[in-house]
């Protein structure tokens, strides 16, 4: 974390702010942000979520260089959490969907298919 006068100069300097903990986040995202989107959202973040976050960011970080398959994004999630019990784990704290809503809050943009808008819609 940055302290107090890190931030002052880093202001004064119009260099953006960057978090410790989230050194692969996109420009532009901030803890802030996702706080707002979750609260959108009805979710409380925790500490299992800003994991959730980190993962994304660098899963993405590591794939710069072709379009993120949310097939593989899929499995990639389901591996690291085994631990925890995997995609049943992260449906459970990311009740949107563990892609869909983990790229909100982490400030990515969900792959193609992601995001069904006319799935189950009425308008």
């Amino acid at each position: 974390m940055a302290t107090l006068l890190e931030a002052v100069i880093q202001a004064q300097s119009g260099a953006p702010m960057t978090d410790a903990d989230f050194p692969l986040a996109p420009e532009g995202w901030n803890r802030n942000a996702a706080i707002r989107i979750a609260q959108q959202e009805k979710l409380t973040l925790t500490d299992s979520h800003w994991k959730v976050i980190q993962a994304m960011q660098e899963y993405f970080a590591r794939h710069l260089d072709r379009p993120v398959n949310m097939r593989e994004l899929h499995d990639a999630l389901e591996e690291r959490f085994h631990q925890q019990g995997g995609l049943k784990y992260l449906y459970q704290i990311l009740p949107g969907g563990p892609i869909a809503q983990g790229c909100r809050l982490a400030g990515l943009e969900a792959p193609a298919g992601a995001v069904d808008r006319s799935f189950g819609s009425t308008a």
